[in-house]
């Protein structure tokens, strides 16, 4: 008892030392956190292909805020009219694809491999051209481009549209303009060149986990509004996959063909048509 008068007699003694020093023990323990956090967060970047600042468009806050680019000499238009003619027009559908495997950047139990290495893009044949890629309104250059590359345009239903921009936000809300806008992109190619007739076709038959029920920002709503109204994409190649490494491993997605890494995660076109 005594002991327990003296404890209470010195923390009555020097209170404000006490609080003083749980506040520093409290601050250095949320710093530690936060810079694990961070750590973990940002373990995409770590990888060897991951997208540089250097490959991003330099007019990417312009095409951010307008959500459009005054393309130069209709370089993209003319891409684009090209590929249509070199093959016959789809009808859309709502059968799902031959390959519907997972097309999502949220954690799938299905997918549990270890160990997965990482797939390498396949070097192009002459060095790749970023200024032309940029004057053709893509935001970022890779250097495996498909000059061939290109969709039809895809009008939006407001259902669609909706639905699309709270994807892009639960699927990778987090990369801001240009996540949304790869997002965007795979799921136009999806329409283009698999058939599907709509968003949520797309949703369920590629199996894209990210929720739709948490709303979505001016970011994702630009991303729309540029891929699908202005028909420009955010790489100069088709993406039929996509999924975060640090989330999942999976065989199945390295063993397709690599195109990009952004923050993380990983996108891929499939081999063949």
């Amino acid at each position: 008892m005594i002991k327990m008068n003296e404890l209470n007699q010195f923390l009555a003694r020097h209170k404000r030392s006490v609080l003083l020093i749980s506040t520093l023990v409290l601050v250095v323990v949320l710093v530690v956190n936060l810079v694990v956090t961070n750590s973990v967060l940002n373990a995409g970047e770590q990888d060897a292909e991951a997208v540089s600042v250097s490959n991003i468009n330099p007019k990417y806050n312009e095409l951010m805020k307008k959500g459009a680019v005054a393309l130069s000499e209709g370089s993209t238009a003319n891409t684009i009219a090209s590929t249509a003619e070199k093959k016959e027009e789809k009808k859309a559908t709502s059968a799902p694809a031959a390959t519907t495997a997972p097309s999502t950047t949220q954690p799938s139990s299905a997918l549990t491999d270890e160990n997965v290495p990482f797939a390498t893009a396949v070097p192009a044949a002459s060095p790749a051209d970023y200024q032309s890629q940029w004057n053709q309104g893509f935001l970022i250059a890779i250097d495996n481009p498909d000059p061939s590359y290109g969709c039809p345009h895809i009008s939006l239903t407001d259902d669609d549209r909706d639905l699309l921009e709270r994807l892009c936000m639960g699927e990778f809300g987090s990369g801001g303009f240009i996540g949304a806008a790869l997002i965007a992109q795979s799921v136009k190619d999806a329409m283009c060149f698999d058939g599907y007739a709509t968003v949520a076709d797309v949703i369920q038959y590629c199996r894209y986990d990210g929720s739709t029920d948490i709303g979505t920002n001016d970011a994702c709503r630009q991303a729309v509004r540029y891929v699908f109204d202005d028909n420009c994409d955010a790489v100069q190649h088709r993406i039929m996959y996509m999924y975060n490494p640090y989330m999942v491993k999976s065989a199945f997605h390295e063993s397709q063909n690599f195109i990009l890494s952004y923050q993380g995660v990983r996108f891929f076109d499939r081999w063949g048509y």
